[in-house]
């Protein structure tokens, strides 16, 4: 071992040496975390005050209204933190506020040490199965923070916003190009919203038919698992329709059910079994013929855009996730965006407002104020304004930048990925539809042929020691312990041959029966929680512990 220049020799470690713990609870770098009251002191803070001067009257600093000239102004409501607090009169506060009290570098640190706690797809492959867990170009963040779309105001007058109304009708008009639908509702803020907003417009159509009385909505086993809710929370009775053995919907069975009491019918497709929905035609035209109609999940539309439109299988209504088809972030604290494109039998039903190109080149913002007899049958209002103006901003910028031939490009790549991980593990994992032929945009595997005692959750947990986010966990239903993988079209090989290693050694560690796994993570800021407990039971609030009791 050779000595640098100042003298230093560095240390071998000694094999079969053992970690003590740490003092601090940090783990090297990773650093332990408490709670922000935990760490505040009441009498510190990261921004100094001056006193507030004295205020004359009422506190509104001057003549008081109502009093004359040469009369005594009405002396200031008391105030237990003295003069300059009169303005408040009884809301002043009397006891302390009960917040943390922090130095500007306290809060700094302590927001940076939380966020290396997160996991995000800026920091590795986030292989959430039914999320679409993609890259989001810094391209799109650019073009969403331009003044001209990020400051302005949903109350500005419509000559002032001709740029952004401009945007979000040119992707309501790609939305419509690459669904080969008639329109589309861009209002809606979620993929549930949108679901609501799609089942909303048939429930309009129905009535306005003379067909209110239709109160069912089928929902296949293999859908989106808030399709159902969707139709309960609308006020439709919902029943199931039962899968295949190679998971897909039973064409049969749904055609059987069909009659005059049906709604229409929710289906997802490509499916959350990562397969596509063959059928799709037939079944449209069997719930047409039924006087039904058709909803779409579009969550997995990532695997079929620029290379199927929806349109064409007779679909009548269908969300999209610009968050995951067309990369604008994933939740945050929003807002979302889920349009809901519609089919020509719907669209007079869409909700408002939306944006409409006059002859002379203007944009127009049609509302309930402006809908005249043009659109009498709209059932209503989704939001109160557009103001998910970023994602639109983002989304638009994804789709050209892309073009008709790069967004083709994508779903062809995501279910090239798929496809990769599927087979690459198909011998390791048990694969429930591995054999019903190549798989959409997301593999789906189960816990079979683990040892005794081990499931799915003991893999995930494993994954985490590796440095992986899991998979989404035992959905969908109709497979036990299912593992849902998605590795979307912007993950390299190198990157998914890292996490197939991975998860090809945590799985050969749970079908060895590893107990260390039961225990895993075992290098991550907590360890393994009762979930159960967790759940069911959560402590959301922190209550000062007595002087007493944290002294000792």
């Amino acid at each position: 071992m050779s000595i640098n220049a100042s003298g230093w020799r560095p240390e071998a470690p000694v094999a079969g040496g053992k970690a003590s713990p740490t003092v601090t609870g940090n783990k090297g770098l990773m650093l332990e975390e408490a709670l922000i009251f935990e760490i505040g002191d009441a009498g510190t803070t990261g921004v100094d005050f001056s006193e507030a001067p004295p205020l004359q009257g009422r506190g509104w600093g001057g003549a008081v209204p109502g009093a004359g000239l040469g009369e005594t102004p009405p002396t200031p409501n008391p105030s237990p933190e003295g003069e300059g607090l009169a303005r408040l009169g009884s809301l002043a506060r009397t006891t302390p506020i009960g917040l943390p009290g922090l130095s500007e570098p306290e809060t700094v640190r302590h927001y940076t040490r939380l966020s290396r706690q997160n996991y995000g797809i800026d920091l590795g492959f986030f292989p959430l199965g039914s999320c679409t867990m993609k890259h989001n170009p810094r391209l799109n963040e650019k073009m969403a923070r331009l003044p001209g779309f990020a400051d302005i105001h949903p109350l500005q007058p419509i000559d002032s916003v001709q740029g952004a109304l401009g945007v979000i009708h040119e992707l309501a008009t790609w939305l419509i190009t690459l669904t080969g639908m008639h329109g589309v509702a861009m209002s809606p803020k979620a993929g549930a919203h949108g679901e609501l907003c799609g089942v909303l417009a048939i429930r309009a159509a129905l009535e306005a038919k003379g067909e209110g009385h239709r109160k069912i909505i089928l929902v296949p086993e293999s859908a989106h698992g808030t399709n159902p809710a969707t139709a309960a929370f609308a006020g439709y009775q919902v029943e199931d329709i039962p899968a295949t053995a190679e998971g897909r919907v039973d064409t049969a069975a749904l055609i059987a059910r069909l009659g005059p009491d049906v709604a229409g019918v929710m289906i997802t497709n490509p499916n959350t079994c990562g397969l596509f929905e063959r059928d799709m035609r037939t079944i449209s035209d069997a719930v047409h013929a039924a006087g039904g109609y058709v909803y779409c999940d579009g969550a997995n539309f990532n695997a079929i855009v620029g290379r199927v439109r929806p349109g064409d299988l007779g679909i009548d209504a269908m969300h999209i996730n610009l968050h995951k088809t067309f990369s604008t972030p994933h939740g945050g604290g929003g807002p979302g965006s889920g349009p809901v494109v519609l089919s020509e039998a719907l669209s007079p039903f869409g909700p408002l407002p939306f944006v409409a190109k006059q002859a002379d080149g203007h944009f127009a913002l049609i509302e309930e104020e402006t809908a005249g007899d043009d659109h009498p049958q709209a059932f209503g209002r989704m939001v109160a304004f557009h103001g998910q103006m970023g994602m639109f901003t983002r989304a638009l910028t994804y789709i050209l930048s892309h073009g008709a031939d790069g967004l083709r490009q994508v779903a062809e790549d995501a279910v090239l990925n798929a496809n990769y991980i599927l087979r690459s593990l198909d011998t390791t994992l048990d694969a429930p539809f591995g054999a019903s032929g190549p798989c959409m945009h997301e593999a789906l595997f189960s816990d079979n042929g683990l040892a005794t005692g081990f499931s799915t959750i003991d893999i995930a947990k494993g994954l985490i020691d590796e440095g992986f986010h899991p998979m989404t966990m035992y959905f969908p239903l109709v497979v036990h312990g299912a593992m849902l993988i998605e590795p979307t079209e912007t993950e390299s090989k190198a990157a998914i041959d890292q996490f197939v290693a991975a998860l090809r050694s945590v799985a050969e560690r749970a079908k060895a029966g590893d107990v260390s796994l039961k225990s895993a993570p075992h290098f991550a800021p907590r360890s393994r929680l009762d979930e159960t407990l967790a759940a069911r039971k959560p402590v959301l609030v922190w209550k000062e512990r007595p002087l007493a009791e944290a002294a000792e």
